[in-house]
């Protein structure tokens, strides 16, 4: 029985919408802001300090920086928002994920969930997709000054955001259940992965 789903996908494809509208029809938690929240709160910092790092990598030069602190200040603690970063806002987001899924009854847009869950054994992991045109006129449509180069710019913080923390490439289709393209309108998504799971039978 399939009792979470992660809904990874590229940016502007709407895989934020179609796991909001998922869960809805599933009658499901949904853990997506939410996350960010939950971190906030669990860091003691700010939504907006954790929003910085969401799905991010920190640069090289910190990590070296932090691992020399670290070596020089052993055991000092790391949740005050003076150190904050994205090593510590992909630890939380791992713990968090994880005990949703154990709770059951949950969708989770990203934050490398199709990696986290890969091998639990109730979850279902779909990848959303797009034509590159409709994704920039999406985007547009929103407000994005710049979609192109806004596309760009944060798949490149995914793809490295889930090589560094899981070692994987993001679009590697063998991570998921299910992949679809967004085209053929949000309804047609949340109906097909429905079936999906439907048919989702656990191996002998």
């Amino acid at each position: 029985m399939i009792r979470v789903v992660t809904i990874g996908g590229e940016y502007g494809s709407d895989r934020a919408e179609i796991g909001r509208q998922l869960a809805g029809v599933l009658g499901w938690r949904l853990l997506d802001n939410d996350l960010i929240e939950q971190i906030a709160v669990r860091a003691h910092v700010s939504p907006d300090v954790a929003r910085q790092y969401d799905e991010c990598s920190d640069p090289w030069f910190h990590r070296v920086q932090k691992a020399l602190w670290r070596g020089g200040y052993e055991g000092v603690a790391t949740t005050s928002e003076d150190v904050f970063d994205a090593d510590r806002m992909a630890e939380m987001a791992r713990i968090i994920i994880t005990e949703a899924a154990r709770q059951g009854n949950c969708v989770v847009v990203g934050r490398g969930s199709q990696c986290v869950l890969q091998h639990f054994p109730d979850a279902f992991h779909v990848f959303v997709y797009a034509p590159f045109g409709e994704r920039v006129e999406r985007l547009r449509r929103r407000g994005i000054q710049h979609p192109e180069r806004e596309i760009a710019a944060v798949e490149r913080r995914r793809e490295a955001y889930v090589r560094r923390y899981y070692g994987q490439d993001w679009t590697n289709r063998h991570l998921y259940h299910l992949m679809i393209c967004s085209s053929i309108g949000e309804a047609a998504c949340v109906a097909t992965i429905l079936t999906a799971m439907e048919g989702q039978r656990r191996p002998e």
